[in-house]
């Protein structure tokens, strides 16, 4: 936050706005000087599909010089990206989110077509937003996020769901996964609640699950149990972390070949397509789309607020 203000909850209508990445939803709150307070109870109120906004998670758009977590940062990049799942729980990165924030940067006037930096609690993310092709509507043109690099740790995990077992590889892309490889995607059950995974003690912060299955060479399709939003449409850093699996299960490592290995990744909600170069950086393309935006009434923002007030 700025040294000179104190958070607090808004008291009058706030803006916010609505975008998706392959159906991943985010509520969007445009806050540059990190003015608002944003406690878990207000993000899940904001994000509840019935009583609120709705919304697989929250996009909160703050300058990096502005938030404590991001001011070592900003020299690198002006924006940060402070994410929070459904539930009101921070989250390390998001990769369907980051592709949203950088869509809603351009069509604010902040950034133009070509390179931008996005600063995470993963690190910073290198964004390239496509030039609209010709006779497109604006905004829709690819956006390709360098992802990082996977962490693949040595800890085995299994995963369980009505009474059947799969082994399932960790992947780190900076939030962990379990990938497991399924004969069926019904196999996942419903994902209303998190799959056990054990042992637990791999993931002491909790994990996202995710169950995949082949379609074709380098082909796969998954479904996700995100930790803090149930199952959602779509998650690209399990994107990600699927198509890393993928390749090490299938015998191939750029690092060891020299050359680079595309996925294309099937989502409920459309398609990714991952690329692992040699040198283990990641990168995933796909769309984002800013569907809405308004203003939240005051009978929500006392709802998911209700207290909270400024100090001056």
């Amino acid at each position: 936050m700025s040294t000179s203000q104190t958070t607090a909850a808004p008291t009058a209508p706030l803006p916010f706005l609505k975008g998706h990445g392959t159906e991943n939803d985010f509520v969007i709150i445009h806050d540059p000087e990190n003015a608002l307070e944003l406690p878990p109870r207000a993000v899940a109120a904001l994000c509840d599909r019935r009583a609120g906004i709705g919304g697989d998670g929250l996009l909160h758009v703050v300058r990096s010089a502005e938030h404590p977590e991001a001011r070592a940062l900003a020299a690198e990049a002006e924006w940060f990206m402070d994410y929070r799942n459904a539930d009101g729980s921070v989250a390390e990165m998001c990769g369907n989110g980051v592709r949203v924030f950088a869509r809603h940067l351009q069509r604010a006037g902040h950034v133009k077509a070509g390179e931008l930096a996005v600063a995470t609690r993963g690190g910073v993310k290198r964004v390239h937003i496509a030039e609209d092709g010709p006779g497109a509507a604006p905004g829709s043109g690819d956006i390709t996020v360098r992802m990082g690099r996977a962490a693949l740790p040595e800890e085995g995990t299994t995963v369980t769901v009505d009474g059947r077992s799969w082994p399932a590889r960790n992947v780190n892309m900076g939030n962990p996964h379990a990938v497991a490889f399924v004969a069926d995607l019904a196999h996942a059950g419903d994902l209303y609640t998190a799959p056990p995974v054990t042992p637990a003690s791999v993931y002491p912060d909790g994990v996202n699950v995710e169950f995949v299955v082949d379609r074709g060479p380098r082909h796969v399709a998954l479904r996700v149990h995100e930790r803090g939003s149930g199952e959602t449409r779509s998650c690209g850093t399990g994107a990600c972390a699927v198509a890393v699996a993928a390749a090490r299960r299938d015998g191939t490592d750029p690092a060891v070949t020299g050359e680079a290995v595309t996925y294309t990744v099937d989502l409920p909600g459309g398609r990714l397509v991952i690329t692992e170069h040699p040198d283990g950086e990641i990168e995933m393309a796909g769309p984002a789309v800013i569907v809405a935006e308004g203003h939240i009434a005051p009978v929500l923002i006392e709802s998911a607020f209700g207290g909270l007030r400024s100090d001056g």
